[in-house]
């Protein structure tokens, strides 16, 4: 008899932990539900008087600050390069204004000058037209040559007005 007291003593004892979590587990969703639900009352509450409307023209404003201290930046800096251009000779304009494309010019002239040696050199060696272009092509090269597409015909094709 002593035996099954103590079985089910420890089979309760063992179990009652469990039991309290749960009760535990129920209270801390019920606290959960109420700050929810609570939460919720005051974004109405908010919503009535306005002020999530105020928050969003507060964002607009700081992005259109933004971009007028941008379009300011970028005016400072057309007026400083002016600046120092001033009392120069016509050759040393013309010169500052070619450096980028001249720098181009070299880059692309490069590429092309790498690529028909590499498919020459693809071609005398015997190897694969299809399997020469992946080499000669490559992504890394491909994506300069973006770049430099996307500058000069991108957006700074359009900024200087």
């Amino acid at each position: 008899m002593m035996t099954l007291l103590s079985t089910l003593l420890g089979f309760a004892s063992g179990g009652l932990p469990k039991v309290l979590d749960y009760f535990q587990d129920r209270g801390d969703k019920k606290h959960e539900l109420a700050l929810v639900s609570m939460q919720r009352e005051r974004e109405i509450a908010l919503a009535k008087e306005g002020y999530i409307a105020q928050a969003r023209v507060e964002e607009i404003k700081t992005d259109q600050i933004e971009m007028q201290t941008q379009a300011q930046e970028r005016i400072a800096m057309w007026k400083h390069d002016m600046k120092i251009g001033d009392g120069a000779s016509t050759w040393v304009i013309n010169l500052r204004a070619s450096v980028r494309p001249i720098v181009t010019y070299i880059f692309v002239g490069l590429l092309v000058v790498v690529d028909v040696a590499g498919i020459w050199y693809a071609y005398s060696t015997g190897v694969a037209f299809a399997d020469a272009m992946t080499q000669v092509f490559s992504d890394d090269e491909m994506s300069i040559l973006a770049a430099i597409i996307a500058f000069w015909f991108g957006s700074q094709a359009f900024s200087k007005k």
